[in-house]
């Protein structure tokens, strides 16, 4: 299967947890019939792109890395590369450029779907990432390992998080509801 394929497959059939997350799914699965390079980052102004947020064993703690670009904490991910296999796997290649973590086992199910302007993706001007977020679990006593994509990643409790995003607050819910 292709990675064209798998993105089409899965945004048609999977079932999003709320009517909101339904509608981003729909708006994604257009943007796949109306742009065939829509998972690129060359297909300007909006381009797929997958992630994957790290939660611990006991559900206690997340893992995020401060992005070096935004300086913000966020889940890991990133754009499509021609050699992923499914959308999935591009989230795991992500999770462990970024974090180190080659144990990494991500769901082959979406868990989010997030629309959000990115200023500083392309020289033509701000894009739309139309990211597709998966949920990886690990022990918490796992060291991650920043890369040169990030200043810093390291474990949250999800009671203290780093950010007040609803964005990010959303995805934890949804992955510890799970």
């Amino acid at each position: 299967m292709t990675l064209e394929r798998d993105a089409r497959d899965l945004l048609t059939h999977w079932r999003a947890p709320t009517p909101e997350q339904e509608q981003l799914r729909q708006e994604y699965a257009e943007h796949l019939v109306r742009h065939p390079d829509g998972l690129w980052r060359s297909c300007y102004p909006n381009h797929v792109t997958a992630g994957v947020l790290v939660l611990s064993h006991d559900r206690r703690q997340v893992l995020l890395n401060l992005h070096r670009k935004a300086g913000r904490w966020f889940h890991f991910g990133g754009h499509l590369e021609s050699d992923d296999p499914t959308l999935a796997g591009a989230a795991l290649r992500e999770a462990t450029e970024e974090s180190g973590l080659a144990e990494l086992m991500v769901e082959a199910e979406p868990l989010h779907l997030s629309r959000h302007t990115v200023a500083f993706c392309d020289p033509r001007g701000p894009v739309d990432h139309l990211d597709v977020r998966f949920l990886a679990r690990l022990g918490s006593d796992v060291e991650p390992v920043a890369s040169e994509e990030s200043l810093a990643v390291r474990w949250w409790p999800v009671d203290a998080l780093p950010t007040e995003e609803s964005d990010m607050l959303e995805l934890i819910q949804l992955a510890l509801a799970r």
